[in-house]
């Protein structure tokens, strides 16, 4: 009670945080520590942290069908929540749309998702020449999804809009005016021009 009047008086809403991201019980298991650091490698992850929010995020779709899964299968709730969970799931492309039933998501693995990221897709699709270059290029503002202006390279895309990313209409690769080293050169070179 106390807590709410404070937080009215103050002006501001009582927010509950969660952790987005579960580190490992065993923080020296070596198998692991490898398979953490060749995805890091191979998607071109920042840190651990990115690795195990996403396997907390597979950890949680597995639970939910986990759960609906003891459910008989013509409960409502069931048949209701696990429509929603696949839906969303083949809306992302993360698993595929043959595959349409609550079993599937038990075989979810982190790679699923980081595959629908959308730095993989940005050096996937070939606009950048390596996975960490896709990653600066989203960092810099230089990639759209449609009309949008995407800076996260975390950014889950979704299946339709897979064909709608492009570099940004300001951006230099896409047709915006130079950036700023190209433009100190060219008034380099119109002033060299000039002296002859």
């Amino acid at each position: 009670f106390f807590f709410t009047f404070v937080c009215r008086r103050a002006n501001m809403s009582a927010r509950v945080y969660s952790k987005t991201a579960k580190s490992p019980r065993r923080p020296f298991e070596k198998e692991r520590l490898d398979a953490e650091l060749k995805l890091l490698g191979e998607y071109g992850l920042k840190n651990k942290r990115e690795v195990w929010r996403v396997n907390l995020q597979v950890a949680k779709m597995r639970k939910a069908a986990r759960e609906l899964l003891t459910l008989d299968e013509h409960d409502p709730k069931r048949i209701f929540e696990g429509a929603a969970l696949l839906r969303r799931l083949h809306n992302y492309g993360i698993l595929p749309e043959n595959q349409n039933q609550l079993d599937y998501v038990l075989g979810l693995t982190v790679n699923n998702l980081l595959e629908r990221r959308l730095q993989t897709l940005v050096f996937k699709l070939g606009f950048a020449k390596s996975i960490h270059q896709a990653r600066v290029f989203i960092r810099q503002r230089h990639i759209r999804v449609g009309k949008q202006l995407v800076d996260i390279p975390s950014f889950m895309v979704r299946v339709e809009n897979q064909n709608l990313i492009d570099f940004a209409h300001t951006s230099p690769f896409g047709g915006g005016r130079p950036g700023r080293v190209a433009r100190k050169r060219a008034n380099k070179n119109k002033g060299d021009d000039d002296d002859m």
